[in-house]
């Protein structure tokens, strides 16, 4: 069957990359990068409603999911180095032009590729993902004061928090209005690779990363003016981790550009996946040249 999940493992810069794959490899591929605290595991749904047309690819990053977790003393957990591991890795599947699906922390890892290779992308499609400071609001108080002073004790207190199944639970299902929709096999699975001995540290490592973040906004802004991509936006409107307002900060840059904005959250595939995906087909089917 063209559309049958495979489970791979592939070694990049070193370390072993898990990642999902399905459908047609001469079908137009889309690249599906996951947020946090997730995983390709995010995307398992969205990959067989999509298989049948495009070619799907779905890594973890290391320290996520499935993929090897190297010792913070042997490998840089930032997201410049996460780019080139999904760059490498897409160039050792022979991939060439691809759709990037961005979503969360994918968002500042897709964008690093997009910028650098421009040829190289058909569309983006944005789903919760920032590349704007009107994204920055009330949710990111105390990661900024972790960004500020790292030794701030209350902020990290803070942060962890969002590393226990309450705090992880509650990135799936605020802004939802019917959490009977959302599955808890979700951070029950997240769960597991957060629990991995030296994870807690990690992913406190990404957060005060992120800070590089924001400094490049005006290069991705900026691409977005000059190479004008394709863009769909697949929002969950009542994110409060990055609100609507950051979907609407697109159109300031992007003239190619189709929104929706769906009544849900941050994960907004989890209770919308059979809208977006059918948004998404349509949008590939008029973009993608075949």
């Amino acid at each position: 069957m063209l559309n049958q999940t495979t489970y791979n493992y592939i070694e990049v810069a070193g370390v072993n990359i898990f990642y999902r794959e399905a459908g047609a490899k001469d079908a137009p591929t889309l690249v599906l990068l996951h947020g946090y605290p997730s995983s390709s595991f995010m995307f398992k749904n969205l990959i067989e409603q999509l298989s049948d047309k495009y070619h799907l690819i779905a890594p973890d990053y290391p320290g996520f999911g499935k993929s090897e977790q190297p010792a913070i003393t042997d490998f840089d957990y930032t997201f410049d180095k996460f780019a080139s591991i999904i760059e490498e890795l897409l160039s050792k599947l022979n991939i060439s032009k691809y759709s990037l699906y961005l979503m969360d922390y994918g968002a500042p890892i897709g964008y690093r590729i997009a910028a650098k290779r421009p040829e190289k992308i058909d569309t983006l499609i944005v789903q919760n993902g920032c590349a704007y400071e009107e994204g920055l609001d009330t949710f990111w108080e105390p990661i900024k004061a972790y960004w500020h002073d790292r030794q701030n004790k209350e902020a990290e207190d803070i942060l962890r928090s969002f590393f226990h199944p309450d705090g992880l639970k509650w990135q799936y299902t605020h802004g939802v209005p019917d959490t009977s929709v959302i599955s808890p096999d979700n951070w029950e699975m997240d769960l597991r690779h957060l629990e991995r001995p030296g994870n807690a540290q990690i992913q406190l490592d990404l957060i005060y990363n992120y800070k590089t973040n924001p400094p490049k906004y005006p290069e991705w802004q900026q691409y977005f003016k000059d190479h004008d991509p394709e863009m769909l936006i697949v929002y969950g409107k009542n994110d409060y981790i990055f609100p609507a307002s950051v979907a609407e900060a697109y159109k300031k840059d992007v003239k190619n550009l189709e929104c929706h904005l769906f009544d849900t959250g941050h994960f907004a595939l989890e209770s919308h996946g059979v809208q977006i995906a059918a948004t998404i087909i349509n949008f590939l089917d008029r973009k993608v040249i075949r």
